[in-house]
């Protein structure tokens, strides 16, 4: 069984050894640039991950998909950036910024036909469900986004609604990464199922602590613009938190801080962090990814799968959840 960052390095030598060098440059360029300024890569190592908890046979027929994931991923943050305007990603200008945007959604439109491609290398046998499991996933991460979306217009939602939206937005996609792993690998299908839920319990918790990194870290480590979640009166899960504990009679501060304009956005970032700290807010976050996480240990506990096998997972689990579970 490989180690998780023998995974990392081969993900990473596989992703470089794809050909991008294409004409036309400006179509293909872009994609180039996306690949280049890495990434966690969590989603194709869960694949690869869960593969090799049953297979240490590493070659295309798993490599390929585990690859296609991680291109379709792409694909999303060059369009997630186009619709939240956002100029920074990685560390880097978003490609929309560093071209244009017709550019950027071109370059993503090709990457989300790469990302089908590069997945019809798995195993004649596995395609069907490999397909459908993808097929559906690309669909319900769509209809996350666009929930996103919708909530930006509407005064307020529900912890239920948000948790919905990040399950389809983010939590989904891991989770197929690391259910198509295991169907790959030929593993039975109850614990390509645990694979599954363990994954999307682990998307959750990531998700609540790219909120929470949103509001309180620094972007140099985050990779990205920090308060741009606040600026835009995103529904993290940490606004969410607050309409649901901040009681009517104190919610004039939160209202008066959310009517700031772009042009105001260092008053309104500190207000909402100092907001956040004074409620609870920022505690509250922290015991929901712990909740989500060890929900996660707790599935995996109650599996079949023997303890090295446990021991990688717990592993890729603290990978993702880091400085606050």
């Amino acid at each position: 069984m490989y180690s998780l960052d023998q995974l990392q390095g081969i993900i990473e030598k596989g992703l470089g050894s794809l050909d991008l060098k294409k004409e036309p440059a400006d179509l293909y360029d872009p994609i180039q640039y996306m690949i280049s300024i890495g990434g966690k890569r969590i989603r194709p190592l869960a694949c690869l991950m869960s593969y090799t908890l049953f297979d240490d046979n590493i070659d295309k027929t798993i490599l390929y998909p585990a690859l296609a994931i991680e291109i379709f991923h792409g694909f999303t943050l060059i369009h997630d950036d186009i619709m939240d305007k956002a100029p920074i990603r990685r560390g880097q200008p978003t490609i929309y910024t560093k071209w244009n945007s017709n550019v950027a959604i071109l370059s993503g439109d090709v990457m989300s036909i790469m990302a089908y491609q590069l997945l019809a290398e798995c195993k004649a046998e596995n395609l069907p469900q490999v397909l459908g499991l993808f097929s559906k996933t690309v669909q319900q991460v769509c209809e996350g986004q666009q929930y996103d979306m919708d909530y930006e217009a509407l005064p307020y939602i529900t912890m239920e609604d948000y948790i919905k939206m990040i399950g389809l937005k983010t939590a989904v996609l891991l989770a197929c990464s690391a259910k198509t792993g295991a169907v790959i690998a030929g593993a039975d299908s109850e614990i390509c199922d645990m694979l599954y839920d363990f994954c999307y319990r682990i998307g959750i918790a990531f998700q609540i602590q790219d909120d929470y990194f949103d509001t309180f870290s620094q972007s140099s480590i985050f990779g990205k613009s920090i308060g741009g979640d606040i600026v835009n009166n995103k529904k993290s899960w940490l606004l969410v938190q607050a309409f649901k504990k901040i009681p009517s009679l104190e919610r004039g501060k939160l209202d008066s801080l959310l009517a700031l304009t772009e042009g105001q956005a260092e008053q309104k970032i500190e207000g909402m962090r100092r907001l956040y700290m004074d409620y609870g807010i920022k505690e509250d976050a922290e015991k929901a990814i712990k909740e989500y996480y060890n929900g996660a240990l707790e599935l995996l506990g109650q599996s079949s799968l023997a303890e090295n096998q446990k021991e990688l997972l717990t592993q890729y689990a603290d990978r993702l959840i880091t400085r606050i579970k």
